[in-house]
């Protein structure tokens, strides 16, 4: 007759073992099962980069991606610090960055430079309307596209079906 011992230990060991791997294999399927469901069309667009922003050039090939046409020529460079507390109207403009998937909150304290050019292609506005670039580090951190006028709009970078 043949008999097996094992402490508590041993068997809590091997439940959590068992467990671990249960985890891990159901993770492994739902995200590959993710991934199946999420594939990029071949035919998708390229996403757009707002990192390595170094020239003009660069500022206006990206703004280009967006569909932006411009000027060619930079209307202001300003530099100047992100504050570290944000009042009503910095709390508005932070909104419209979060809704682009950008966020200045995270540079409160940083010294970063505002390019603007006139925008020539924005349908259905008589006035000037420009957009606004703001980079840290070579890295476009948040902008806008806006009218000249003190009643008119602001709005985010990406142009929408309509041509605005």
């Amino acid at each position: 007759m043949f008999v097996c011992t094992c402490r508590a230990h041993t068997v809590r060991m091997m439940g959590i073992l068992i467990l671990t791997l249960t985890l891990a294999m159901g993770i492994a399927i739902f995200a590959d099962a993710g991934m199946m469901t999420a594939a990029v069309p071949a035919d998708a667009v390229e996403a757009i980069s707002y990192h390595k922003i170094k020239t003009d050039s660069d500022r206006l090939q990206f703004l280009a991606s967006l569909g932006w046409q411009t000027t060619g020529e930079v209307v202001a460079e300003e530099t100047f610090t992100i504050p570290d507390t944000f009042d009503r109207v910095m709390l508005g403009y932070n909104e419209i960055q979060k809704n682009q998937g950008l966020d200045l909150s995270r540079y409160r304290k940083k010294k970063v430079t505002r390019y603007t050019y006139e925008v020539t292609n924005y349908e259905g506005y008589e006035g000037k309307v420009y957009v606004n670039l703001i980079l840290y580090r070579n890295k476009v951190v948040a902008g806008d596209v806006s009218s000249a006028d003190p009643m008119g709009f602001v709005r985010g970078l990406e142009k929408t079906e309509g041509g605005t």
